[in-house]
């Protein structure tokens, strides 16, 4: 018997948007100069290589997310030990509201996602630069 699904992406997205916070790209783009923010991008590798990176940005594709945020777990990213704010994106904004819902749900804190992901963050005039110019050295 054929399974039925019984709450679609969008109601999970919706749920998501009403627990977290969301910031709108044009005012996500002044985060890359703070300090006290860490801006975590979840895409998947060929995304990252095609479009190049937010400046500053931590690589943490959306599939290991979990394991790096928790300190017990042997894939754990000390970024993730900081006291900071952590901003999540993805191409479109519905993984990564996705994901600051479920790093929120496990004691992760200050959280947000980037309303419109990478797709609103260039049309906002935010700055990109290409994979290799930086690696990622807040892991």
């Amino acid at each position: 018997m054929p399974s039925t699904i019984t709450k679609g992406y969008q109601a999970l997205l919706q749920e998501a948007r009403n627990e977290i916070v969301e910031i709108p790209a044009a005012d996500a783009v002044a985060l890359v100069r703070d300090p006290n923010v860490v801006i975590i991008d979840i895409r998947d590798s060929a995304e990252l290589a095609a479009d190049g990176r937010i400046p500053g940005s931590v690589h943490i594709p959306r599939g290991m997310l979990e394991f790096t945020v928790d300190p017990a777990s042997p894939y754990f990213k000390p970024v993730f030990g900081q006291d900071k704010r952590f901003v999540f994106h993805c191409a479109a904004g519905g993984r990564s509201a996705l994901a600051a819902q479920t790093v929120q749900r496990m004691g992760l804190k200050p959280v947000a996602h980037i309303i419109g992901g990478l797709k609103a963050w260039k049309e906002a005039g935010g700055p990109l630069e290409p994979l290799e110019t930086k690696p990622d050295k807040k892991t």
